[in-house]
């Protein structure tokens, strides 16, 4: 059984790999049940913290289960709040065949499935990228959209302005033209794709700032509790797609509008295996904003974990 570390398994993720995989395993899917939520007692019998589950497979390919630990205490104790593993196996046999850095695979595998969907979604001349909140997440989309779009100048907007420039100097060492934002407003209004993923629970993104024509990626809404966009956002002809069905049961982007009617689940365009594989039309001319909103799926984790461990056969081979 291997172990690949967080530095081995990034290495083996890059997006113009990383994208692509995502893609073919959409299309031709896996297993993915329910994730398994499970709530920690400390030794008072207090809640400590929260066990995720998320197994996915491939009949007679891969089996592979996340297991995410959210600790919100660590925070006092000077460690992180989530620790994640992903475990690889046999699917025909059950041997166990790596562990891997969980965290690693879920924040590129995140970044990716955004700009997958953008190669579908926004237009094929995009050039400015706005990233709202400049997290784990957050400082990877400007490398995966560079990979399936002429991305040349990115905007960074953060509700903690040294957090912003942060990742504006990194990106600017990396040869990229990148600027912090200080009026999200103005930002929003001049990006071809505006990209979110902050852990916001009311809108920090309004429609009435969207330029007309653009793509608007949504990321961190993953609880009922979450949002980020305001319900114009959805109107005015938008369309929007989702990373999976799942979508419309756990994040409160999408529960919130749809009680207030401003869309019904049937208005939702499509999936993004509907895109991968054809069965729904990506953007055309003369469209105006597409919207997609991700929660995460284990299709994805397994992808990642499939692609980093195939590679190290290959290079220990």
């Amino acid at each position: 059984m291997k172990t690949i570390d967080a530095a081995a398994t990034r290495d083996a993720l890059p997006f113009d790999r990383l994208i692509p995989a995502l893609r073919a395993m959409f299309v031709a899917g896996c297993e993915v049940p329910l994730r398994h939520t499970h709530t920690l007692a400390d030794a008072a019998g207090d809640a400590a913290g929260t066990l995720l589950i998320m197994p996915a497979w491939q009949p007679g390919a891969y089996l592979g289960i996340k297991t995410v630990g959210i600790f919100p205490g660590n925070s006092q104790r000077g460690l992180p709040g989530l620790h994640s593993t992903y475990l690889l196996f046999d699917a025909q046999t059950g041997v166990p065949l790596a562990q891997l850095d969980g965290n690693e695979i879920t924040s590129r595998r995140t970044a990716a499935a955004s700009a997958l969907a953008a190669s579908f979604l926004s237009r094929a001349d995009a050039r400015h990228l706005l990233v709202v909140g400049a997290g784990r997440v957050g400082s990877l989309l400007p490398a995966a959209y560079r990979a399936v779009r002429p991305i040349e100048r990115v905007t960074v907007w953060d509700r903690h302005p040294a957090s912003a420039q942060a990742l504006v100097e990194r990106l600017r060492a990396d040869g990229i033209e990148a600027e912090a934002a200080g009026d999200l407003h103005a930002a929003a209004a001049e990006a071809d794709i505006v990209s979110c993923a902050t852990l916001a629970t009311e809108p920090v993104l309004h429609g009435a700032w969207l330029r007309p024509g653009s793509h608007l990626d949504l990321i961190g809404s993953f609880t009922p509790a979450m949002r980020e966009a305001d319900d114009a956002c959805f109107s005015d002809g938008a369309r929007l797609y989702v990373d999976t069905a799942e979508a419309l049961q756990k994040s409160g982007e999408l529960l919130g509008p749809m009680a207030r009617g401003v869309f019904a689940a049937a208005d939702v365009a499509g999936t993004l295996a509907d895109l991968c594989s054809g069965r729904v039309p990506g953007r055309r001319d003369g469209d105006g904003r597409t919207v997609f909103k991700s929660v995460g799926t284990a299709l994805e984790d397994l992808a990642a974990a499939v692609l980093v461990f195939e590679q190290a056969g290959a290079a220990s081979g």
